[in-house]
């Protein structure tokens, strides 16, 4: 339930009132932007909203129980802060957004209607439509470990608790050239071994993709030049002298954490888990069965 600052509870009860709608919004990388329905710009709670955004909104409804509301927004991308880029490379994917009314006469009257984040994103024609899912919508996903040989923990969090900012797990290098097949040729890596880096992330440090991470789908050497190989995205052209930070990769396997990271203590899988192959298969003559580790 929201509730209204006296001033502009009391402006609600007025035969004309000077309201307007503001949307705030989050992204993850904490860049935060403001917009308003208004037609000229409006400072409250230390954020700008930008006026004539193309923003506006479908009927919000906000029901009891544990359902998920949902409300649109939709807008033409007319403001300098939104590209279509960054929306295709799902920067704004899971962002927050914060619906305001206000007082345009007093933007200091204001109140928070409803807190949500960007869901699915549709474009066409130039226009967006975002749909915003209430906060209840994390209720709605499935939450828990799943059982599996693999680990689960990223390289380097705090459930890994591998410090990758270390000589030799980490470097930094140029693209020397694009390759057609969407890899990237690169300077600065002959010190690492083919592969070193691959499932690695990619941080592009200078170019039109400063600021953004990649995963690497693999690292390999070709004509004598570390070939670096991009999982699809979408973004600006990379283009040579880019250049980025490049953090070694891990398969997940329990091999790889101990070999490469001596980091098994810390493994977050299941490597000794039998499978149905062996946990089904009949008990034959010379089968080593003596519940012994799975994976050395």
């Amino acid at each position: 339930m929201t509730i209204y600052p006296e001033a502009l509870a009391a402006h609600f009860g007025r035969d004309v009132t000077t309201v307007c709608h503001c949307w705030r919004l989050t992204r993850k990388d904490g860049s935060i932007a403001g917009f308003t329905d208004h037609d000229r710009a409006l400072a409250f709670d230390a954020t700008v909203f930008e006026p004539e955004t193309g923003f506006s909104a479908s009927e919000a409804r906000d029901a009891l129980g544990l359902g998920v509301d949902t409300v649109d927004v939709e807008g033409a991308l007319s403001s300098d802060r939104i590209s279509d880029e960054d929306i295709a490379a799902g920067l704004y994917d899971g962002a927050r957004i914060e619906t305001f009314i206000v007082n345009w006469r007093t933007p200091d009257d204001f109140a928070c209607t409803r807190v949500a984040t960007i869901g699915k994103i549709t474009r066409s024609d130039g226009r967006f439509v975002a749909e915003l899912e209430s906060l209840v919508h994390a209720l709605d996903r499935p939450n828990g470990r799943t059982v599996l040989r693999t680990c689960d923990a990223e390289v380097g969090d705090a459930r890994c608790g591998f410090v990758l900012d270390q000589p030799g797990f980490v470097a930094v290098g140029t693209v020397a050239s694009v390759s057609q097949a969407g890899g990237v040729y690169a300077h600065g890596l002959d010190l690492f071994d083919p592969g070193w880096f691959a499932k690695g992330l990619l941080t592009w440090t200078g170019g039109a993709r400063t600021g953004r991470s990649e995963r690497l789908a693999d690292h390999r050497v070709e004509d004598g030049q570390a070939l670096l190989v991009l999982e699809p995205s979408v973004g600006p052209a990379i283009a040579a002298g880019d250049a980025f930070s490049l953090t070694a990769g891990c398969d997940k396997a329990f091999a790889t954490c101990k070999a490469k990271f001596a980091n098994a203590l810390n493994f977050r899988g299941f490597p000794h888990l039998p499978g149905n192959d062996a946990a089904y298969s009949y008990v034959i003559e010379g089968g080593k069965f003596d519940g012994g580790p799975i994976v050395p």
